[in-house]
């Protein structure tokens, strides 16, 4: 995934308090907590992410 794909993606998810991945989507939302910038709760029926302060980090960073 590109980086500025990663900072869009970042972006929807910070607009939320918990992101609900979308069919189709798992692949990059499992890139993103590869790197350490979501953290995906699989605990619930409908998967969801939220942002981590690593994910914070490079959302305000990355120009």
């Amino acid at each position: 995934m590109e980086r500025a794909q990663i900072k869009s993606l970042l972006e929807i998810i910070d607009q939320q308090v918990s992101s609900s991945i979308l069919g189709g989507m798992e692949e990059q939302y499992e890139e993103l907590e590869t790197l350490g910038y979501v953290r995906i709760n699989r605990e619930a029926v409908q998967w969801s992410s939220s942002i981590t302060p690593e994910g914070m980090h490079f959302l305000h960073t990355y120009e």
